[in-house]
C-alpha cells in the first residue's frame, strides 16, 4: 500500500519523501481539509498519513508521537453551554478517536488549532498542531485509514518560534525513520 502523506508545509517534509505521494495542504485546519477532500475527489488513497511538527509539553523535543485522539481545541462555545471543544449542533465527539497506532511509539492526544499555541493550555494535550483534527475528521467521515506521526519541535512555550525553525531539517528525518518502521 503507497500512502498520501500529507504535510502542511514543504518546509516540513524537506523533500526527503519522493518515494511517496505527498501533498501540502498549507497552515491551518481550512487548509488542510479543503487539500485533502480536493484530492479525496481525485484520487482516493487508501491510507492517509498526517506527518509533521507539533509542540508538546509533555513530550521531549525530537521525539515522534503518534496520536489517536484529536481535539478541536480553539472550539469554545461554552459560553452559549456547550461543552468546551464541542462543535455545536454537531454528533462529532469532543475527542475524535480515530487513527492507527504504532506500538513502537507513543499515543496520545493532538489539540489542533488555527492558533500556534504557546500557552498553558498546551499541557492538556500530548501535542498541539495546527490540522491533524481536520485531517482525521475527514478521514473517519470517508472511511479512509488514517495515522498521524508528529515531531516535537519545539515546547509550546515562549521559546516556541525559535525551537521550531531549528527543528524542521530534524523534523524530516526522525519523520521519515519513523515511517519506515510502520507496517503499511
Amino acid at each position: 500500500m503507497k500512502p498520501l502523506l500529507v504535510f502542511a508545509m514543504s518546509e516540513e517534509s524537506q523533500d526527503m519523501f519522493c518515494d511517496y505521494d505527498v501533498l501540502h495542504t498549507q497552515i491551518g485546519k481550512v487548509n488542510a481539509a479543503h487539500a485533502l477532500t480536493k484530492h479525496i475527489v481525485q484520487k482516493r488513497p487508501e491510507l492517509v498519513i498526517n506527518m509533521g511538527t507539533a509542540g508538546s509539553r509533555k513530550h521531549v523535543g525530537g521525539s515522534v508521537i503518534n496520536p489517536t485522539q484529536f481535539v478541536q481545541r480553539d472550539m469554545d462555545v461554552t459560553v452559549l453551554g456547550f461543552e468546551k471543544f464541542q462543535t455545536p449542533f454537531s454528533d462529532d465527539p469532543q475527542v475524535l478517536e480515530y487513527g492507527r497506532h504504532h506500538p513502537h511509539l507513543p499515543g496520545g492526544v493532538c489539540g489542533s488549532g488555527d492558533n500556534f499555541d504557546a500557552s498553558e493550555a498546551a499541557n492538556g494535550f500530548d501535542v498541539v498542531d495546527m490540522e491533524a483534527y481536520a485531517l482525521a475528521l475527514i478521514c473517519q467521515r470517508e472511511d479512509i485509514p488514517f495515522m498521524c506521526l508528529k515531531y516535537v519541535s519545539d515546547g509550546a512555550d515562549d521559546g516556541a518560534n525559535e525551537d521550531w525553525n531549528a527543528a524542521l531539517h530534524r523534523a524530516a528525518e526522525k519523520l521519515k525513520e519513523a515511517l519506515e518502521g510502520v507496517d503499511l
